[in-house]
């Protein structure tokens, strides 16, 4: 255990955002846990309110890199993997949670307590129109506040948005390591045109918004290593 660690930690001080790639292909075993060590990470209420879209066709990344401002780690990437944040996939999660607990031994009871959650979670979603709904349970805490200690859920779509994308890029961040874990290298970008690349991914303004696309491939020896700054540990981190 204290070997397998050791790897992991290895993994995550090596990995840096690389400006350059060779062109490699990555099998299909490889990409599959890749992305299923960003499908684990954890997420609020385990709603997992993101999407990850791994672009490797020819055609399709040749697009995509343009549309990532044809920046040198986009047009040389083996894939792009775009992370979106969709803040409409909680009913049809909720609803595979529940199946999956329905066959997986759980206590009538905890079910039970999983279909309450899940009934009155379309509350937490739910805006009406014009967003009338999201102001409503805004002021409703507000007051509710005043008497006690409340966190600060998202009510109006923005807050979803913020919201989703926090798990998003926990996702990311398992996903980037897990990468260099297995040999391959990345560079997380936000250089895109959200626009362009959410309409060429048939995504919905409505329902989802571009976190990061993240750049998968082997570093090419075109690439730079620079030496690595970070802010002093105190200046980062406080021990109470």
């Amino acid at each position: 255990m204290e070997g397998d660690m050791s790897d992991i930690l290895e993994a995550i001080f090596r990995r840096r955002a690389i400006k350059v790639f060779d062109p490699v292909e990555i099998p299909s075993e490889t990409r599959e846990q890749i992305l299923n060590a960003a499908r684990v990470a954890p997420s609020s209420f385990n709603i997992q309110p993101y999407r990850l879209y791994w672009v490797q066709s020819p055609d399709m990344l040749k697009n995509a890199a343009r549309l990532c401002m044809g920046q040198k780690p986009a047009i040389t990437a083996s894939a792009l993997v775009v992370a979106v944040a969709d803040i409409a996939s909680w009913k049809a999660t909720a609803q595979g949670e529940l199946a999956w607990m329905r066959t997986a031994g759980f206590s009538r009871e905890k079910i039970s307590q999983a279909e309450e959650r899940a009934k009155w979670g379309k509350w937490f979603f739910l805006q009406g129109w014009f967003g009338v709904f999201g102001a409503l349970k805004l002021l409703a805490l507000r007051v509710v506040h005043l008497w006690m200690i409340t966190g600060k859920p998202p009510v109006a779509r923005k807050g979803m948005f913020k919201w989703a994308t926090k798990s998003g890029a926990l996702a990311c961040a398992n996903l980037m390591i897990a990468a260099e874990a297995l040999g391959l290298n990345t560079c997380p970008m936000e250089g895109f045109d959200d626009l362009r690349l959410s309409k060429f991914l048939g995504l919905s303004p409505r329902k989802h918004e571009i976190i990061m696309v993240i750049a998968v491939g082997k570093k090419s020896a075109q690439h730079e290593d620079r030496p690595q700054w970070r802010r002093p540990f105190d200046a980062t981190v406080k021990v109470l």
